[in-house]
């Protein structure tokens, strides 16, 4: 499916929120998801389906000091 992250067009196998993340080697817990301009809560990554064309932002958190 043709999805756009983070501004790059991209083909995905993905279906839902968390297998994206595993598709792509992001951690869950450390990255925050925009889909079309919404952010997913967290608790929904499973349950959030991707459709066609969906814009998605995301955003890894980092630690360190």
């Amino acid at each position: 499916m043709k999805l756009t992250i983070n501004g790059e067009p991209r083909e995905v196998a993905a279906g839902t929120v968390w297998s994206l993340l595993e598709e792509l080697g992001l951690h869950p817990q450390g990255t925050i998801v925009e889909r079309n301009r919404e952010i997913v809560d967290r608790q929904a990554y499973r349950e959030t389906h991707l459709s066609q064309g969906d814009v998605l932002e995301l955003v890894r958190l980092v630690g360190g000091g």
